[in-house]
């Protein structure tokens, strides 16, 4: 389909004689009014849609909390991320000791346990959730950016620049994103933050690549994409301002279902040891730690396990509602 688009995106255009084109120049300059009222409309579905979905409302609660967790890190953890105490104590467990340096003896509670270095496991699981935020949202944010660009310019273009493209797309969908991404971290040449972002990102970018290429070769038949070329508006003017906003919805969704999958990446590759660097608190490492101890001190990894698990269903069952809300026919349905 995409072979039958001309390079050029204006051979539409040129096909119009002067009196149709200035038909359509005019319809599409008249169109701003009833587009702000539907973007009204879509928002107000989206709030319904949410507040009649108690499954909505809990993934949106807790996301919201893990956020403020992520945010407040410092001023919710009891204790500092490498204090150390008594190792591998139970849940609801104490440890005396002089740990503020005044020469008094003090009794702090673990609601936790503590971990096989004797780390506070509850400030431990508090502080990680600053890196898989941290991860979750510019690996997002990197696989958006490109992924949308690409996926951008090769629906619209078409042609060779969308056989060129996609070809890059499809060779990067055969491989697992997992596997991807540890062979551009050992690629990049060790652990660390900065080098796990980039590695889940670019193992993203397919997943927007795809979906905005199928919005877009949709999209830009529509007649005010028409009316748009008619009147002489750019080519760059056209993807930005009138096709990529009306994609919006989708990407929003798909934006809602990555950032569990990228929060479940790197605490796989935490796990395997291709993460952050091990002082890093991360729910991946923290897994891979209890894992050696999983008979003696279970709680080193299912709680860090619960974390990663109610985080990414909340992030599901919130993504899941908005798809439910930007699905028009699906709505439609509802309130009949």
């Amino acid at each position: 389909m995409s072979n039958d688009h001309t390079t050029s995106g204006r051979s539409d255009s040129d096909a119009l004689d002067p009196d149709e084109r200035e038909r359509i120049a005019r319809r599409y300059r008249d169109e701003s009014p009833v587009e702000s009222t539907e973007n009204r409309g879509v928002y107000r579905r989206i709030r319904d849609q949410i507040l009649s979905d108690k499954k909505a409302i809990f993934g949106a609660t807790m996301v919201l909390l893990f956020v403020f967790t992520a945010m407040f890190a410092p001023m919710i953890a009891p204790y500092e991320q490498d204090e150390t105490f008594g190792i591998n104590q139970e849940p609801n467990s104490y440890s005396e000791g002089d740990y503020t340096g005044n020469g008094e003896i003090d009794r702090v509670w673990h609601v936790l346990g503590t971990d096989s270095f004797g780390h506070d496991l509850f400030t431990r699981i508090v502080f990680g959730a600053r890196i898989s935020l941290l991860v979750a949202l510019t690996t997002v944010a990197f696989a958006f950016t490109v992924g949308t660009a690409i996926g951008l310019i090769a629906g619209y273009y078409g042609g060779l620049i969308d056989e060129l493209l996609m070809r890059y797309v499809d060779f990067q969908w055969a491989f697992p994103s997992i596997i991807l991404a540890a062979g551009l971290i050992a690629f990049l040449g060790g652990l660390g933050v900065t080098n796990v972002v980039i590695a889940i990102g670019v193992a993203f970018i397919d997943d927007f690549a795809r979906l905005v290429r199928g919005e877009v070769l949709s999209i830009r038949e529509e007649e005010y994409v028409l009316a748009a070329r008619a009147i002489g508006t750019s080519d760059r003017r056209i993807m930005t301002k009138e096709i990529l906003p009306n994609a919006v919805a989708p990407i929003i969704v798909q934006m809602t279902l990555m950032i569990p999958l990228a929060i479940i990446a790197e605490a796989a590759l935490s796990f395997l040891g291709l993460g952050v660097k091990p002082t890093t608190p991360t729910w991946g490492l923290l897994l891979a730690e209890g894992r050696q101890y999983i008979n003696q001190a279970w709680w080193i990894s299912v709680f860090p396990g619960l974390a990663i698990m109610v985080v990414v269903l909340a992030f599901n069952m919130f993504g899941d509602s908005l798809r439910d809300a930007f699905d028009v026919k699906q709505s439609e349905v509802s309130e009949k």
